[in-house]
């Protein structure tokens, strides 16, 4: 019984933020893209590890890894036996993390209106506008791709030269990402999905799953944007929201004879990783898998720039 309520306490007195914060070095939240039910932390390139259920549970998007408190130990040390993991757990008893005062500051900098309401205040994206500007220029996508999402509504002009890419669900917009010169994140309050390019008709039978919205445009452009193809982006790691996304496109898609997905995730070991987790649900659904892998690296817009000559 002594066991039992000790087994009680640290599940209900660590908190997997704190112990992330102190037991290893080298994890930082990312303030820009954590809210209060998902803070995300990294360490080094493509570690990331997301923290919900108030510090109780955590959950890493590039792997099936995920648990409690005690889970999260022997995550981040797998040579402990589970004495051992007790042990490191007593000295988190009671240890308060440092993100609410950094969400609380991130979010009095700007609006707490949900991403569906400030997305319909923003000017659609038009040629010559800044956000159209910076995608042609910095980023070379060609006019008739920009032409194409302006039209399908798949961006809008955001604020100081960024463009905001939509996920959305049932038609309403579920997140925003934003990317521009000199600023990469989302809009806070929302749940990622996915990021849709195409027209989804009879034609398609082809997903091509890249990391983010414009790796995906990228793709489109330098595939011809393929009538058959649906071009799509996680917006990185794929939590739950942009896996059951994926899994119900997929599922649509495993009606049509020689249906394919294309991993277009970025050449390094994070994008391989995504890649193969892409396999995996293309296995699930009994869908041929096509793993599109650009020069190491490099993701597919360095490719579209390469060939711009920039």
């Amino acid at each position: 019984m002594a066991d039992d309520a000790e087994l009680q306490l640290l599940r209900s007195r660590v908190n997997c933020a704190a112990l992330l914060e102190g037991m290893t070095g080298g994890w930082k939240l990312d303030v820009r893209e954590s809210t209060r039910r998902a803070l995300k932390y990294r360490r080094g390139k493509g570690e990331i590890l997301i923290v919900s259920h108030d510090g109780r549970g955590w959950w890493d998007p590039l792997s099936e890894a995920k648990g409690d408190i005690f889970d999260l130990v022997q995550y981040l040390d797998r040579s402990l036996n589970f004495g051992q993991v007790r042990q490191v757990l007593r000295r988190f008893v009671g240890v308060a993390p440092t993100y609410p005062k950094a969400i609380r500051t991130k979010q009095g900098r700007g609006p707490n209106r949900p991403p569906q309401e400030r997305w319909a205040k923003r000017p659609r994206l038009r040629p010559g506008s800044p956000a159209w500007a910076y995608l042609a220029g910095a980023r070379c996508l060609p006019a008739e791709i920009l032409t194409a999402t302006a039209i399908q509504d798949a961006v809008r002009e955001g604020h100081r030269g960024c463009a905001w890419f939509a996920h959305r669900v049932g038609g309403g917009v579920s997140h925003v990402e934003v990317r521009g010169p000199d600023y990469k994140g989302s809009l806070t309050g929302g749940h990622k999905t996915l990021f849709v390019f195409g027209q989804a008709s009879e034609d398609v039978r082809r997903i091509a799953i890249a990391e983010g919205s414009i790796d995906a445009l990228s793709l489109a452009a330098l595939e011809g944007s393929r009538r058959d193809t649906l071009y799509v982006a996680t917006g990185g790691g794929m939590g739950p929201g942009s896996l059951g996304a994926l899994q119900a496109m997929l599922a649509r898609l495993a009606t049509i004879p020689d249906a394919l997905i294309a991993s277009a995730a970025d050449a390094n070991a994070a994008g391989d990783r995504h890649a193969d987790r892409h396999a995996e649900l293309a296995a699930d659904a009994g869908l041929r898998f096509q793993r599109l892998r650009p020069p190491e690296g490099l993701d597919f817009n360095d490719v579209l720039r390469q060939r711009r000559g920039i």
